[in-house]
């Protein structure tokens, strides 16, 4: 029997509100148990003592166990409940939530959704091969899942990582191991970084043999077109969405990428757009709006100090994180283009696009 992936995109008006994701029960537009993943971009600072993630997962969790008769503990096992803090600028706080549901329809080829989830890491394993290959693993889970054989039908990844604390640092040590890095911040950067790779490393876009824990973090030439990882204290490992096309699957849902050479890269954006079949000359009327079920991206400071020969200051701002920056700058970007806020822009793109770009997909209505 034929499935059919599901998305919708609703708002919240505070991290642990997750009112208007019930309401969808209530109405019948979705069951509970058909739900596979939610994606949340929450209004904390997306750095490591953001936790208005954890509290958006715990209120999902609680919401969803509620629904389905379990506990908290099992819907964390089966549902990827991937947040991302950081709504600056114009960005507004929503979820996205995405379902699989089995139809009598026939196949027409349309958006594919799979679920992979890797072990929990040990703190020396977070920002290195090991985290990196792991995630290939749940990557190629994730394809499996989704009925997906051919890497090029695959064009976004998202995956939800751990970082490292200063407890974990201290607990590694007393074992006798190192750690990536004993900073917090900079692991997520590592994190995120590897788990990165580790999709270049599924889809083949990145050989094996050029993978080390000395290139990860630090050869910026290489990287993949379609992750999209973002760190969080609130998990152990890494959970992994792989959203592609399939012939197999039913439904007007379909799914296009591209990647954004720089954090104004507008072609990019309009291209993405364009391969759901949504192309204008400039922003989208009405129309096409309605069409338009969500924009996901990447958003990332080069690491020159520069965007087309001129000085930013992003890397610079003791006062405020610089990848807070990029997302309100490549939220504004891609806002103009697509004539709404209620994006799901990630700041952190180590490894995922070139330096200061980063991966855009559309999810649309055909």
């Amino acid at each position: 029997m034929p499935r059919q992936a599901l998305a919708f995109r609703v708002a919240m008006r505070h991290p642990g509100d997750v009112s208007a994701i019930a309401a969808l029960f209530e109405e019948g537009a979705l069951n509970p148990a058909e739900v596979v993943a939610i994606l949340g971009k929450t209004e904390g600072n997306g750095c490591v003592n953001d936790f208005t993630r954890a509290y958006a997962v715990s209120a999902l969790a609680a919401m969803l166990a509620g629904r389905l008769g379990t506990t908290p503990e099992a819907v964390i096992a089966r549902v990827a409940l991937v947040m991302s803090g950081g709504t600056e600028g114009g960005l507004s706080p929503h979820f996205l939530v995405l379902a699989v549901r089995e139809v009598t329809a026939p196949a027409t080829g349309a958006l594919a959704i799979g679920i992979g989830f890797t072990p929990d890491f040990a703190p020396e394993e977070i920002g290195r091969l090991a985290q990196l290959r792991a995630t290939a693993e749940a990557v190629r889970a994730a394809m499996a899942d989704a009925g997906i054989t051919n890497p090029a039908e695959v064009h976004y990844v998202q995956v939800k990582c751990p970082l490292l604390t200063s407890a974990k640092v201290m607990e590694a040590a007393a074992r006798g191991q190192s750690v990536a890095t004993h900073e917090t911040y900079p692991s997520m950067g590592l994190s995120r970084g590897a788990a990165a790779l580790g999709v270049a490393l599924a889809l083949g876009e990145i050989p094996e043999a050029a993978l080390s824990d000395a290139v990860i973090g630090a050869d910026w030439s290489l990287h993949s077109g379609r992750a999209s990882c973002s760190a969080g204290v609130e998990l152990e490992r890494c959970e992994v969405i792989v959203l592609g096309n399939s012939p197999d699957w039913a439904g007007d849902l379909i799914i296009g990428h591209d990647v954004m050479a720089d954090a104004l890269d507008f072609g990019a954006v309009q291209r993405a757009l364009a391969s759901v079949g949504l192309a204008a000359p400039g922003q989208l009327e009405a129309a096409a709006r309605g069409q338009l079920v969500a924009v996901l991206a990447k958003a990332e400071p080069a690491t020159t100090g520069s965007i087309r020969g001129l000085r930013h200051i992003m890397n610079d701002d003791s006062d405020i994180n610089a990848t807070r920056h990029a997302r309100a700058l490549v939220g504004g970007v891609i806002a103009a283009a697509v004539g709404r806020t209620d994006l799901f822009v990630s700041g952190g793109a180590e490894h995922q696009g070139p330096d200061g770009g980063g991966p855009v997909a559309v999810i649309a209505r055909r």
